[in-house]
């Protein structure tokens, strides 16, 4: 009988469009500017926040094409999948620098399709065509850090 692992206990209750456009947000900074994924972020239904460590402010075409980008992923209605495995055999592309010290030897990976995969036990949508559009409201930038708030508009 198959039983399913163990893992760190979660204290978090996320939207899942949010929490899986989150994903997609960070998969794209990290490909557009290669920075680390958000160091800091905030996901609320209504409106949510992500601090991405960057050397400079993005002009305002750069941030118009990391709002096209997250809506172009998530037009692709891809699937959102979990699978379980060992810290050991995670994937190179996942970063396992926020992991609590204490997190579990089997990790939860959750992958958006082929763009995104990283560990994570929160919740998520079953496919990206339940998201809606992302749409950046505001952002600012200090030296080395950029703020981008965010919301969802419906589909």
């Amino acid at each position: 009988m198959e039983t399913d692992p163990i893992l760190n206990a979660h204290n978090k209750e996320e939207y899942p469009p949010m929490h899986t456009v989150e994903h997609i947000l960070n998969r794209t900074m990290v490909e557009m500017f290669g920075c680390p994924r958000s160091r800091n972020a905030h996901i609320e239904r209504k409106k949510s926040k992500c601090d991405y460590e960057l050397p400079f402010e993005p002009t305002p075409d750069q941030l118009t094409a990391v709002e096209a980008k997250v809506n172009e992923v998530i037009s692709q209605a891809l699937p959102v999948t979990v699978e379980y495995v060992h810290r050991e055999d995670v994937p190179a592309e996942v970063d396992l620098s926020k992991l609590p010290e204490d997190a579990s030897e089997t990790l939860r990976l959750v992958r958006v399709g082929a763009y995104d995969v990283c560990a994570c036990i929160g919740l998520h949508v079953e496919n990206t065509s339940e998201i809606g559009e992302f749409k950046i409201i505001s952002h600012d930038y200090e030296p080395g850090r950029l703020r981008l708030r965010f919301k969802l508009l419906p589909k």
